[in-house]
Order: C-alpha cells, then sequence, then structure tokens
C-alpha cells in the first residue's frame, strides 16, 4: 500500500510528541484504523449510477447496459435487453475453468464480467500456444439485441489495425452454442489509475494522450464510434517501462456512413441514450434531433 511520504511524516512527528510507548502505538493504530475503515467503507460503496454504461430510454423506459471488457475490466455493467429461458441448461461460469472453447483455448481464470459476456485469460493450444483474452457470452443472453451487440463488438474490432487498440484473433462458437471471440491480453490497469500509481508528469500524460487520440482517430477512419471512452475501457500496459495504452470495450460501436457491423437488426431504439454518463458528450446524453457522429468520441474523453 503507497503511503504519502508527507503524511507518513506528520504522523511520526505528532507520535513522537507522545511521551509512553503505549500512546504512541494506540495513537497510530487508531489514525490507520480510521483511514483504512473509511478506504474499505467506500469501496463496498455502490459505483455512482454516473459511472455505469447505459442504454436508457429518455420517456422513462426500462435501463438496459452494456458489456465491461478486457483484463482489468470494471464490472459495473447491467444487462442489455430481454433474455430468454428456452433453452438447454448451461454450466456456470465457474465450472468453464479449465475446459476447452472452439477446440483449441482453454480457459484459465476469469478475469472479467459484465452485463452480457464474461472475459477469462486463456491458453491457445493449437496451432500456437500463448496466452489470450477470450470473451465469451453469458448463459441465456440470447436475445437479439445482446447477440447483435456481440456480434457488432467483435466486427468493429476486426476492421482495425492499430498498435493501441486491442487486437482481434479468432471468433467462433462453442461447443454449447455460445458465441465468443478472442482478442490480444492486455496485461494492463485503467489510465487514470496507471498515471496516479506512477505519478506520471504532464509531458508523460500527453504522449499517452496523444497515443490514445491516434488509436480514436483510427476507429473514426474506419467508420467506427466508440461511444464509451472512459479511462477503464483504455487500459495501460508497461513494455520494458515505457507505457503502452489499448482502448478497449467497443460493445457500443456504432458504424457510420451506412456501414453494417451485424447481421443482426441492430439499431440504437428512438428515445434511447447509449453510453456512460459521467464521460457522455453532451448531445449523447440528450434526445437531439441530430445523430451521434465522431465528434462525441472526442468530448466525451
Amino acid at each position: 500500500m503507497h503511503l504519502d511520504p508527507r503524511r507518513v511524516k506528520e504522523l511520526l512527528s505528532a507520535a513522537v510528541d507522545l511521551p509512553e510507548p503505549a500512546d504512541r502505538l494506540a495513537f497510530l493504530d487508531r489514525e490507520l484504523r480510521e483511514r483504512l475503515d473509511a478506504l474499505m467503507a467506500a469501496h463496498d460503496q455502490p459505483v455512482s449510477e454516473l459511472e455505469r454504461p447505459l442504454a436508457v430510454n429518455v420517456d422513462g423506459g426500462s435501463i438496459a447496459a452494456p458489456d465491461e471488457t478486457a483484463a482489468g475490466s470494471d464490472p459495473r455493467a447491467s444487462d442489455l435487453g430481454q433474455t430468454v429461458s428456452h433453452q438447454p441448461e448451461i454450466p456456470a461460469p465457474e465450472s468453464l475453468i479449465g475446459s476447452l472453447i472452439g477446440g483449441r483455448y482453454k480457459l484459465r481464470q476469469e478475469i472479467g464480467e459484465g452485463g452480457m459476456g464474461s472475459v477469462y485469460l486463456a491458453e491457445q493450444m493449437q496451432p500456437v500456444k500463448r496466452q489470450v483474452a477470450l470473451k465469451l457470452i453469458k448463459p441465456g443472453m440470447d436475445s437479439k439485441a445482446v447477440l447483435a451487440r456481440f456480434e457488432s463488438e467483435r466486427q468493429a474490432v476486426a476492421l482495425m489495425d492499430h498498435p493501441h487498440i486491442a487486437k482481434i484473433f479468432d471468433a467462433g462458437t462453442s461447443e454449447q452454442g455460445r458465441p465468443f471471440f478472442v482478442m490480444e491480453l492486455v496485461k494492463g490497469i485503467p489510465l487514470t489509475e496507471y498515471c496516479d500509481r506512477h505519478r506520471l508528469g504532464l509531458p508523460e500524460r500527453l504522449t499517452l494522450f496523444r497515443q490514445i487520440c491516434s488509436a480514436v482517430q483510427h476507429a473514426h477512419q474506419k467508420g467506427i464510434i466508440h461511444r464509451d471512452l472512459k479511462p477503464t475501457n483504455i487500459l495501460v500496459e508497461s513494455h520494458d517501462g515505457v507505457p503502452v495504452p489499448k482502448v478497449i470495450d467497443f460493445g457500443l460501436a456504432k458504424a457510420t456512413s451506412g456501414m453494417k457491423l451485424s447481421e443482426h437488426s441492430l439499431f440504437t431504439a428512438f428515445g434511447t441514450v447509449a453510453g456512460t454518463p459521467l464521460y457522455m458528450a453532451p448531445e449523447q446524453a440528450s434526445f437531439n434531433a441530430l445523430d451521434v457522429d465522431t465528434r462525441a468520441d472526442w468530448t466525451g474523453s
């Protein structure tokens, strides 16, 4: 646990002023306990609604949230669309560890979970051996809306080839009939957390910002609007001490110029808002007569 050196010095100064060793220990125990209790209480509090991705009817209809993805992802999403129960019983995600998906991906550990899918650390067994991230749709999440979102996400990622966008390697359907896709394993942490943890200065932060802008611009050139850019969807990993950002989670991606991302019928319903309120562009958060375009990504970020 990182401690601010200035705060440590303040506690030491206050403690040494106490004459008795027992009083010093009691003082330090009380001070540190209060701070740890406050941090734990904050950690256990529900996530703010402003940080939840959603697709909500502005006339008061139901809320539907998309999925979160990739290593270190934020499990804050709710369900998207209506689920159906007319299907064979499928093992719970916990029982899938160690199983083989698609004939060549062995699931090793669940590393992320969202509303419509779970992300696993998997070992690709053939034709090459390597670690990958495998996103698998959840049991029962086979509504038309969820299948369309899932298919659109993997198609959007497949269209892009940029060093700061997590790459897709493969896609298919599991032995239980559940869609999945396989991506580059990003061993990173959210953007703001990385900057704070490593105490990056302004020049280093601007370097990361330029790289992220380059990735977003690449997506726009491919006709893709992310629509949910936020720190938890930009992971930063270290390559020989050099920070490398990766944009992830295109679960709310939208195609421009009439391009079709899914064979399923997929559209943003009339009167709905899609995105994470805390990071939305104003036009994305309102019932606007104009459709959202690429400017929403720049404003939201």
